[in-house]
């Protein structure tokens, strides 16, 4: 059967199951938009606002399905918008396929009209990419760049496409298999010494006495969390997690520490510091984790299970070093080793754990009245009751939402951790809503983040999209004016942000607004917005000079943080020990 390029494309997306696209049109792509219109009862197109949120929707879209979410846009500026939502897919590893235009292939290197080396320019942040200048190449092309997203370690593939590619004819044979020369997930080699290592790794276990588990994100990916369950309740060992490992466990768990690092829980930190052994599971040991490595635990032994052999002995030597999918590994692991409890160690963690709640912001004597962010948090998680899936921006409230909202759904936080991308929360929503259609789901953004993907509002109510955006206003750039006032003398260098009235914009939309400026209007608007069906906007109006606490600041140990003093001290919202 002859197709134009234009339809292969679309018909290799249907092959690889992938029938949402987020994107935007423009001439290099135009092509494949016009075959689309033929399309349009076989495959969902989301015409985002800007295309970056297209490539930050599909990487939602990924995290909230497990099927590797797609982008689409033009050349030159089309595809250059999307560098960002690349980054944070490569950050996150996050599987994500962008097919882009590109001008035709005579044209390329002549700075033709909206040309741009994209090959070249995305090399850095995605897993591999392509040019396609021919139409004979897009059906292999494709359904590699697929192959590659969703194995090994995920991430994003970018295939650019040249615009007379496709529009050429050529016979259509489906791609049903995938064999790439050179390219193993993992090496065999690693899959030979496994047994060994496992052996070596169940021997450090059972002589440990303060023993830590450190779970990531690569549980999700391998969707080992029935194995990692297993492997927890056997061996007894407190677990903490990364930022985006949160949901590997419920955090109801007896033995689940909650998230540790830069803003983590200070007595999962000083766990850690006080750890003997560390079982890093699926994560990175980034620097928001680890703090100074010199430092970092320096008396404990470290087992490190990752699927990519790139991240082993990388940050943080390993003495044991498995390369390899959790999911294959944790079940023969937990065969290994004995039914073991810590009540010692519990204990002292317990006593850290007492500490820490003496210190938190909520327990302090406040004017009456006044509404922090942590409120705001704490009170949707106790009307939606924690069923919900949530989506936050980067910076003070993000952090507050993992101190202070109790997670006992699997992944039911979308954020993004590696690249700290501002404006994510209402694209990722709008990709998650797609992903979960079923599921209650919310946008929880700062007023400076949310100002960077406002237009997509206009996507929300173009698709009917019925998501909760909670927009927590203190009229600054929190986070960075934290940094500030505790490390710059309070110099609030163009950290002040006026924003619009969000009421009035939400209305301009054709979305209901609402806001509260104290705790009992906060419960108010958040229990009228969850009874109305579709879209709400809420401007929680908070105090502007609250800080995320505790802080591990650049260059500090994890047991150097800075932490607010106990209210029994007289301790109030920035008193810092």
């Amino acid at each position: 059967m002859k197709l134009t390029g234009a339809q292969i494309i679309l018909e290799s997306l249907i092959q690889q199951d992938a029938t949402l696209i987020f994107g935007y049109p423009g001439g290099a792509i135009l092509p494949t938009y016009d075959a689309l219109w033929d399309y349009r009862d076989r495959i969902k197109h989301v015409l985002v606002r800007h295309e970056e949120n297209a490539a930050l929707a599909a990487d939602s879209y990924y995290r909230a399905t497990g099927k590797v979410g797609v982008c689409m846009a033009t050349s030159g500026p089309g595809a250059t918008n999307l560098v960002t939502g690349l980054a944070n897919a490569m950050m996150d590893s996050s599987a994500l396929v962008a097919i882009t235009g590109q001008v035709s292939s005579a044209l390329v290197g002549s700075d033709a009209f909206q040309e741009t080396d994209v090959t070249g320019v995305t090399l850095p942040v995605t897993k591999h990419n392509y040019l396609v200048t021919e139409v004979e190449d897009i059906a292999q092309t494709i359904a590699e760049a697929f192959f590659v997203a969703r194995s090994g370690r995920p991430g994003p593939v970018l295939v650019d496409i040249c615009k007379d590619a496709q529009q050429k004819m050529c016979e259509y044979v489906p791609v049903t298999s995938v064999q790439l020369r050179g390219y193993m997930a993992i090496k065999p080699q690693a899959r030979q010494d496994a047994p060994r290592m496992l052996a070596q790794a169940a021997q450090l276990i059972s002589q440990a006495q303060r023993p830590v588990i450190l779970a990531g994100q690569g549980i999700k990916h391998g969707n080992a969390h029935e194995e990692f369950r297993a492997f927890v309740d056997k061996s007894g060992i407190p677990v903490t997690t990364t930022l985006l490992g949160i949901g590997v466990l419920d955090e109801d768990h007896p033995q689940n520490l909650r998230m540790m690092g830069m803003h983590g829980e200070a007595y999962v930190n000083q766990a850690i510091a006080g750890a003997d052994l560390l079982i890093a599971l699926g994560m990175r040991f980034d620097d928001r984790v680890t703090g100074n490595l010199k430092t970092y635990a320096k008396n404990a032994k470290v087992i490190h299970f990752d699927i990519d052999p790139a991240e082993i002995d990388k940050n943080v030597p390993a003495d044991v070093g498995v390369v390899g999918s959790v999911k294959d590994l944790l079940p023969p692991l937990t065969e290994l080793i004995e039914k073991r409890s810590y009540p010692e160690w519990f204990k002292q963690i317990n006593l850290w754990r007492k500490d820490t709640k003496e210190r938190d912001v909520l327990g302090s004597k406040l004017p009456d009245g006044m509404l922090l962010a942590p409120h705001v948090i704490r009170a949707i998680w106790e009307a939606t009751g924690g069923n919900v899936t949530i989506c936050t921006d980067v910076g003070q409230h993000q952090m507050w939402e993992t101190q202070y909202f109790q997670h006992t759904r699997r992944n039911q936080l979308i954020t993004s951790g590696g690249l700290g991308t501002m404006g994510f929360a209402l694209p990722a929503a709008i990709g998650a809503k797609f992903g979960r259609p079923t599921d209650e789901v919310w946008a929880i953004a700062g007023d400076g983040g949310f100002q960077m993907s406002i237009p997509e509002l206009a996507t929300v109510v173009q698709e009917g999209l019925n998501i909760k955006i909670a927009v927590i206003n203190n009229s600054f750039l929190g986070m960075v004016r934290q940094w500030q006032e505790l490390m710059h003398e309070k110099r609030y260098s163009s950290t002040q942000m006026w924003s619009p009235d969000f009421v009035k914009l939400a209305q301009a939309y054709g979305i209901c607004g609402m806001r509260a400026t104290n705790q009992a209007e906060a419960h108010e608007i958040i229990a009228r917005a969850r009874e109305h069906d579709g879209p709400v906007l809420m401007e929680f109006r908070v105090e502007s000079e609250t800080n995320v606490f505790p802080m591990i600041q650049p260059g500090k140990s994890l047991d150097e943080m800075t932490r607010r003093q106990p209210a029994a001290l007289g301790g109030g919202m920035d008193e810092v020990k």
